[in-house]
């Protein structure tokens, strides 16, 4: 796994949809006054909560936050995704833009116009499209490496064996692998076998942590506090989370959080963090990324890990 230090990403999916664009200014702004670096977004957010039908809002909100704040390019790296976006409104996952090679250059020529930049620091193939030879899309990765328009590559929601495929094929081109894993990951984990009602999201394995472990590759992680379920009574974990291991990691974490005075939400967040995990966090409200900023002071020891582990 990467050995830099892992990071609090700020999640910006609902910017310029279910987050106006003054609040997610707020929110950039605190974001970054505390420290934060990496904000992560999409080509096609959040086109289900967008009347247009089509995403780019988020991305839009990020380049109007860009132009309004001089030098804020400089104190952030834009983290972006190509695969999802529709091609025609309110037509997905029929008209998802996949990982064909000119589906790539046109989605992250259109992101960094929204953007109103000329690289992004990150770019994801956002999900797997079997439609399209693993070849190609590598191959397109690679090249918008080679001319500068990203920094680095990673892939989101794929299969280890798919991502281990993709580096060898890169090797083979010449041209830059995927370095970088995100997957949905969280303290509490859902029924083994048991079918997630989120469509497209994949859950971390052992099998990516080692292939991370062994490639050198960094590891995002997305629904990291379960949208707010941990600490909202309003919002319960979802069916899939329903049983007795979580019942006891759940109550491991109250003790956790009262032995390190922290919320719950802060000991999620340096669980992650203390693997190597680089989680990302959604917010709606200033008070929020504020609170999952502190997460980077709460320090685990070896114990509260362990209680957390024989919880399970």
């Amino acid at each position: 796994m990467n050995t830099t230090a892992p990071q609090i990403v700020l999640g910006t999916m609902d910017f310029g949809t279910r987050v106006a664009p003054e609040q997610a200014f707020a929110i950039l702004d605190v974001f970054v006054a505390g420290g934060g670096v990496w904000l992560d977004t999409a080509n096609c957010y959040s086109f289900w909560a967008d009347p247009s039908g089509v995403g780019g809002a988020s991305e839009r909100v990020i380049g109007s936050w860009l132009r309004a704040r001089p030098g804020a390019r400089d104190a952030v790296r834009i983290a972006t995704k190509v695969r999802q976006n529709p091609l025609v409104a309110h037509s997905w996952p029929k008209s998802a833009e996949g990982l064909s090679a000119d589906a790539v250059r046109a989605g992250a020529k259109e992101s960094l116009g929204r953007l109103g930049v000329d690289h992004v620091d990150l770019l994801w193939a956002h999900a797997e499209d079997r439609g399209v030879p693993l070849e190609e899309t590598v191959g397109a990765f690679g090249e918008l490496v080679a001319k500068g328009t990203a920094l680095r590559i990673g892939a989101a929601n794929h299969a280890a064996w798919r991502v281990e495929r993709a580096r060898s094929l890169a090797q083979e081109q010449g041209v830059e692998p995927w370095t970088a894993l995100q997957l949905r990951h969280s303290l509490v984990q859902p029924r083994p076998l048991t079918p997630l009602a989120e469509a497209g999201h994949r859950l971390l394995t052992a099998d990516d942590l080692d292939l991370a472990e062994a490639q050198g590759l960094t590891v995002w992680s997305y629904t990291s506090l379960m949208w707010g379920s941990y600490v909202r009574a309003d919002k319960p974990l979802p069916q899939p989370y329903d049983h007795p291991g979580n019942t006891r990691v759940l109550s491991v974490l109250d003790d956790t959080a009262e032995d390190v005075s922290a919320s719950r939400n802060q000991v999620v967040l340096a669980w992650l963090m203390r693997q190597g995990i680089d989680p990302i966090v959604g917010a709606s409200r200033v008070e929020q990324i504020e609170q999952a900023l502190g997460a980077r002071d709460v320090r685990l020891g070896d114990d509260h890990v362990e209680r957390f582990a024989q919880a399970r």
